[in-house]
């Protein structure tokens, strides 16, 4: 009894230090107290990220299905800018924790500050895309004229502010693979405080502010995140933390920023497949109507909340895999990963299970539209079918990542979305006459895959010999 309560204590004692900051050197140590320091706040900082898009679903649906279904498709192309910042991060995670497992904070550092300096120099390009094209961008998705006028200019607003998204996830994969999971937690705290603020007043004009309907809540979540990149240099310039960005960092170190576009090619190229393959779903799910898409919007909303501890946890064995690797200990990086995973199947086994039986009691926390309701139920019970394998494949992926691999993923990627999920949704939806649900079985074949072939390749353990 007595050693249980102290195991409890530790327990409270480990989540509080998880929480507040924690200076623990994560190549050494318990590797299950490890996950936990590092997993919660990257769990948190995951809730954090999606609450943007839950928020601004809540407050739009009261507008109606073509004020969703313009939210629904914008980020559908916003998730190719997504891929683009995964990608970056993915490079900043693996360089920085492996000068961090080194012991060699003035080159994590010079890798801090560079991928900044990439982020920026990409999005700036992106962003003439928004301020030109957002109209003819919601054309090729096959947005109807209403819904184009509605919600061109949230489309807009989102693309062009797509340097603020960037600098956010780079910054916060700084911040993780550093060890300081923490801030990147704290941050997104910050900014979904004042995007649940501001997405009310701006969407129905509340008090002084406008009353800009959907375009409000771009407004409110831009203005959100941009606060907290500011936030994040300044704490990355504060020198209190384990990265501290100096004025002698402070330059264009050209040989660096094209290693690091280097190890981020493959992350992009992954995640790109990925994007590409989720724009074609929503094409073929578009053919069905407003309504569907505002379903398949508040399901897929919903499923990525749930999966959001699956992702801690996997930017968590990340962060330890580019850190013991720096540090020589390969077989921990390993280990690290499969405990990892064996807690994601286990956990997403049951929330699987809760989504397949209470479908429409979850889609209802959302919204209570007669039409959409039910689309939605169908369409989050069918893809909660495939999450007892869904996790597993995030920590492999991420495991490959994290060792400065991202070749694999790109080619898991490529045959498991591009040769498998793309054709089988439109044999499925258009041939066999399924509709939208042949589009979300596709989905469960592909992500099912994805965690066999990851699974089976990292027990080969070619990864533990990236070098970056």
């Amino acid at each position: 009894m007595v050693m249980l309560s102290k195991n409890i204590n530790q327990f409270f004692r480990d989540v509080w230090e998880a929480l507040t900051g924690t200076e623990q050197d994560f190549t050494e140590g318990k590797l299950s107290r490890a996950i936990l320091l590092l997993s919660i706040p990257m769990v948190l900082e995951m809730v954090m990220e999606s609450t943007f898009a839950i928020v601004d679903i809540y407050f739009v649906q009261k507008l109606g299905a073509d004020a969703v279904a313009i939210v629904g498709i914008t980020e559908s192309m916003i998730s190719i800018i997504y891929a683009i910042a995964w990608g970056l991060s993915f490079a900043a995670t693996s360089i920085v924790s492996r000068r961090i497992g080194e012991h060699n904070p003035d080159g994590a550092a010079r890798a801090a500050f560079q991928s900044i300096v990439a982020g920026t120099l990409v999005s700036l390009s992106i962003a003439m895309i928004g301020v030109f094209g957002s109209k003819t961008l919601l054309t090729w998705m096959g947005s109807s004229s209403k819904v184009i006028e509605e919600g061109w200019m949230f489309t807009s607003i989102m693309i062009t502010g797509n340097v603020i998204i960037m600098l956010l996830f780079i910054n916060n994969a700084i911040f993780r693979s550093s060890g300081d999971a923490a801030i990147a937690m704290k941050v997104l705290i910050v900014a979904n405080i004042i995007n649940m603020v501001l997405d009310p007043c701006f969407i129905f004009g509340w008090g002084p502010f406008p009353e800009l309907g959907v375009t409000g809540a771009a407004v409110a979540t831009t203005t959100g995140r941009g606060l907290a990149v500011i936030y994040q240099f300044w704490l990355l310039s504060r020198g209190k933390h384990r990265i501290k960005i100096r004025w002698h960092h402070v330059h264009f170190d050209w040989k660096l920023i094209k290693h690091i576009f280097e190890v981020a090619g493959g992350g992009i190229a992954q995640n790109l497949i990925g994007t590409a393959s989720w724009i074609f779903l929503m094409v073929i799910v578009a053919k069905f109507g407003s309504v569907v898409v505002a379903a398949y919007t508040v399901a897929i909303r919903i499923i990525i909340f749930a999966l959001l501890p699956s992702w801690g946890l996997s930017n968590a064995a990340s962060t330890l895999v580019g850190q013991n690797l720096g540090a020589g200990k390969p077989d921990r990086a390993e280990k690290a990963v499969i405990f990892s995973a064996l807690v994601n199947f286990f956990v997403l086994g049951i929330v699987g299970a809760v989504f397949v039986f209470f479908p429409t009691q979850i889609v209802q926390l959302i919204t209570n539209d007669p039409d959409v309701v039910p689309y939605a139920a169908e369409s989050l019970r069918t893809i909660s079918y495939g999450f007892i394998l869904f996790g597993v494949g995030m920590v492999m992926i991420q495991a490959f990542n994290g060792s400065g691999d991202t070749n694999t993923p790109t080619y898991i990627n490529f045959f498991c979305f591009w040769l498998l999920e793309i054709p089988l949704a439109w044999f499925l939806a258009m041939s066999l006459g399924l509709h939208q649900v042949g589009v979300y079985i596709s989905i469960v074949a592909a992500e099912s895959a994805i965690a066999i072939i990851a699974f089976i390749l990292f027990r080969k353990g070619k990864w533990k010999e990236k070098k970056v």
